[in-house]
């Protein structure tokens, strides 16, 4: 199981992944990471579904705001949006938020994908193809094709309290 940490050190907070095979174990290995003299107090965790593709040949640049509008939204509508989409990323997403709902179901059984949400969807810079294009007088200006890595976790989505509107 993959369960997602938020931490705060020093007024600032940060977010990490961390694989263990239950939540006691995962407590256990925080604390051996962040010792209580660190300064770091772990705010919040939570069982999280992750899945990457890698190096995929596509700029990340480009793929990015598809990426940041499926953010937050349930994975049954982030489905949805990329279906519509006409961009290259939105193949990349597509197939990457399945493949976090077939990890949900097949490592946790998880029966609904209904109650799961995109907690996060990025699309990070790779390595570079570097080619290189032909010029004048036998001289060559460098290409580099860019590529990228997706990747979404999915979260339970987190039930209203009754008194927030």
């Amino acid at each position: 199981m993959t369960f997602l940490y938020k931490i705060n050190k020093k007024g600032a907070t940060a977010e990490g992944c961390i694989t263990a095979s239950d939540e006691a174990e995962a407590k256990a290995k925080l604390d051996a990471k962040f010792p209580k003299g660190s300064g770091v107090k772990v705010l919040d965790m939570e069982q999280v579904y992750v899945a990457t593709i890698r190096n995929t040949r596509m700029s990340a640049f480009k793929g990015r705001p598809l990426a940041g509008a499926c953010q937050g939204l349930p994975a049954s509508e982030a489905l949805k949006l990329v279906e519509f989409s006409p961009k290259k990323a939105a193949q990349i997403i597509k197939k990457t938020i399945l493949s976090a709902l077939a990890n949900a179901k097949n490592n946790d059984s998880v029966a609904d994908a209904a109650g799961l949400t995109v907690k996060l969807c990025v699309l990070d810079e790779s390595v570079r193809m570097r080619r290189y294009w032909p010029t004048a007088r036998g001289s060559a200006h460098p290409i580099a094709r860019r590529m990228c890595h997706c990747k979404v976790i999915l979260a339970a989505a987190k039930k209203a309290k009754k008194g927030a509107k």
